[in-house]
C-alpha cells in the first residue's frame, strides 16, 4: 500500500513495484486522482481518502494482509514561526503525521498477518530543523518518533519499520520549495527520486535476518 504514488518518489516506487508484479493498493486524495492512478497502474486498487483530513481514512477498506505500507506523500509550507498560522500548522501536521499514524493503526492487523514492513519516507528535516521550516520539520520529527515507537512495539509481531531521510530531492515538492524560497529551480544538484526509490526497495527486499531502521541520504558530489 502506497501513499503519494501520483508523483515524485512515490510514483517511481509504484512503477518499480508494478514492473516486478507486486499488487498495489494506492491511496488517492479524490476520485479524479484515483481514476488517474488506476489508469497508470493497471491491475492496482485505488482507494480514496484525504490525508489532510485523517478521519476520512476510516472509510478506507484495507486488505487482510499488507506486505508493505509505504508512507511517501507529504506537504510543505515554509514560513517563519511569526508568519505560520494555526491553519498551516494543522494542515501540515494532519497530512504528514496524524494521517500516517492513523493509516498505520488501521493497517496493523494486515501487517501483523503478513509479517510486513512499514516504510516512512521522512526527510532530512526530520533530523534537523532550519529557519522557516518549523511546521514541516516538526511534522517530520514527529514522524521519526512514530516510527521509532512503532518499531519497538511491533518487533515481536515480526513487523519491520524503516525511516528514510532524503535530503533535497528533485521532485515537484522541491520545485514548490524553491518557489517559496524565491530561488530558481534546477533539479540537477539534487537527489534523483529513483535513488530514494532504490533505498526503499532495498529495505523491503532485505532478508528477514536483518532490518534497516534509519537510512539518511544526501545529494552526492
Amino acid at each position: 500500500m502506497i501513499t503519494g504514488a501520483g508523483s515524485g518518489i512515490g510514483a517511481v516506487v509504484a512503477d518499480r513495484l508494478a514492473e516486478r508484479g507486486d499488487r498495489l493498493v494506492l491511496l488517492a486524495r479524490n476520485d479524479e486522482r484515483a481514476a488517474e492512478l488506476a489508469e497508470r497502474f493497471p491491475g492496482s486498487t485505488a482507494v480514496v481518502a484525504d490525508l489532510a483530513r485523517p478521519r476520512t481514512l476510516s472509510a478506507v477498506e484495507l486488505p487482510e494482509r499488507v506486505d508493505s505500507l509505504l508512507h511517501i506523500a507529504g506537504v510543505v509550507e515554509l514560513g517563519s514561526v511569526e508568519d505560520l498560522d494555526a491553519d498551516t500548522w494543522t494542515h501540515t501536521l494532519a497530512a504528514n503525521l496524524v494521517a500516517p499514524a492513523e493509516l498505520t493503526r488501521r493497517a496493523l492487523p494486515g501487517l501483523r498477518a503478513a509479517r510486513g514492513h512499514v516504510v516512512f519516507v521522512n526527510s532530512g528535516s526530520g533530523l534537523n530543523a532550519h529557519a522557516r521550516w518549523s511546521a514541516y520539520a516538526a511534522s517530520k520529527h514527529g514522524l521519526k518518533a512514530l516510527a521509532d515507537s512503532l518499531r519497538q512495539e511491533e518487533h515481536g509481531n515480526g513487523v519491520r519499520v524503516t525511516s528514510v531521510y532524503p535530503g533535497r530531492t528533485a521532485t515537484p515538492m522541491q520545485e514548490k520549495v524553491h518557489a517559496q524560497e524565491g530561488k530558481a529551480y534546477d533539479p540537477q544538484p539534487w537527489i534523483a527520486p529513483e535513488s530514494v526509490a532504490t533505498a526503499v526497495l532495498t529495505a523491503l527486499d532485505l532478508p528477514r535476518d536483518a532490518e534497516m531502521t534509519d537510512v539518511s541520504m544526501r545529494p552526492g558530489g
